[in-house]
């Protein structure tokens, strides 16, 4: 005996179909009870970005001091980098000066020689005088004359000798001069010395002793 498939129950589900669709509605299978309608699977939750809208205002306000204090430390880095370069470049600047007017002193003492001697005339004069000024706009100080106290950190004491003339160790001669560029000896000064004599009477004190005894000497006496 032959059996065929029951074919009631699609023809029901077919005629269901047929009467939802000539309705204009369609049902939507719910969705098993306990379950999301989101994705599967954790959501993350995003981590505050800084700067982002939702900061609060002691947040920003910390913010911006932490910025403002980088960048004051950024521009104090910087003025003193300036200051650096700046004392940097003036001390090489006068290290080559110091060296070039240091290579100038023997013409310098040529110039003082034939002045001396009088031969600083004509054409050699004014290149002499000429060179001068050009040192000295440089910062070169030519310093030691006669009758200057004696300093041991600008002078050059060639010989000692005593007199009574005089209070204090003093220059007597100027066998060569001294040059300065600002606080820094060149060279110091050749010079004489003169020292005080321990023993010896200045003159002028001398001379009114001198004085004082022939007046007295001269009082009748009573």
């Amino acid at each position: 005996m032959t059996q065929f498939p029951d074919t009631s129950a699609e023809d029901r589900v077919a005629e269901e179909a047929g009467d939802a669709g000539e309705s204009g509605v369609t049902e939507t299978p719910e969705s098993p009870v306990g379950v999301p309608d989101s994705p599967e699977g954790p959501q993350d939750t995003a981590a505050p970005v800084a700067g982002a809208p939702y900061e609060t205002p002691d947040q920003m306000g910390a913010r911006i001091l932490e910025l403002t204090a980088d960048l004051q430390r950024l521009q104090a880095e910087y003025v003193n980098y300036k200051r650096r370069v700046d004392r940097d470049r003036d001390l090489v600047l006068q290290n080559s000066k110091f060296s070039i007017l240091s290579a100038l002193l023997p013409l310098l003492d040529d110039v003082d020689r034939a002045r001396m001697h009088g031969e600083l005339t004509g054409g050699f004069k004014a290149v002499a005088e000429s060179l001068e000024r050009i040192v000295s706009g440089q910062g070169l100080v030519r310093f030691g004359v006669p009758g200057d106290p004696f300093d041991p950190r600008l002078h050059e004491a060639l010989t000692h000798s005593l007199s009574s003339e005089v209070t204090t160790t003093t220059c007597d001669k100027v066998v060569q001069a001294g040059y300065q560029f600002g606080d820094r000896v060149v060279r110091p000064a050749l010079v004489t010395v003169v020292d005080p004599d321990p023993d010896g009477q200045p003159a002028a004190a001398a001379d009114a002793g001198e004085a004082s005894t022939t007046v007295a000497g001269d009082q009748p006496a009573e």
